[in-house]
């Protein structure tokens, strides 16, 4: 597992500031997966849990999609792997594969960027339905970081578990 990712800046607006460590988390979910092949990706943890590296990168694809297409733009769209709204049915990796979970993310994760991009203050809003309240940019960009921060450490006993791999 090499580390390609790049640390966060010290100093900068609180944009950048924000851009920075959510794509630092991004890059740190990537790397956890790094060098893997699709069954060992779909190696679960322990029982009686089904949690998986190619599960959560499912996952932060669906959180993706989430917050930034269909609470931020408001974009009628249904889940990448739900047509239910199961939020949980991205954790289901068990016929995945990386190129499907990882297309899906990096997919998302583009169009979050573009998004993020586009919009002339982190104080637009978007709307959260299963709140029932409408939600800045700046607590998108800043719930997506607690997401992948969360996540990542899933991902560091996950990776582990897999191949005995650790560190950041």
């Amino acid at each position: 597992m090499t580390d390609h990712r790049i640390g966060p800046p010290h100093f900068g607006s609180e944009r950048e500031m924000l851009r920075a460590f959510l794509d630092y988390h991004r890059a740190t979910l990537a790397m956890k997966c790094e060098g893997l092949g699709d069954e060992e990706l779909r190696s679960r943890s322990m029982p009686p849990s089904t949690l998986s590296l190619l599960g959560l990168v499912r996952h932060m694809a669906e959180v993706e999609r989430t917050w930034f297409r269909r609470v931020f733009e408001d974009q009628d769209i249904p889940l990448v792997w739900s047509d239910e709204m199961d939020f949980q049915a991205a954790y289901d990796a068990s016929g995945s594969t990386r190129a499907e979970a990882f297309g899906a993310w990096e997919a998302e994760v583009e169009h979050s960027r573009r998004i993020e991009r586009d919009a002339a203050s982190l104080d637009l809003a978007g709307h959260q339905p299963r709140w029932g309240e409408d939600v800045s940019l700046r607590m998108v960009m800043l719930h997506l970081i607690h997401e992948y921060a969360r996540h990542n450490g899933h991902a560091d006993f996950l990776r582990e578990g897999v191949d005995g791999t650790v560190g950041a």
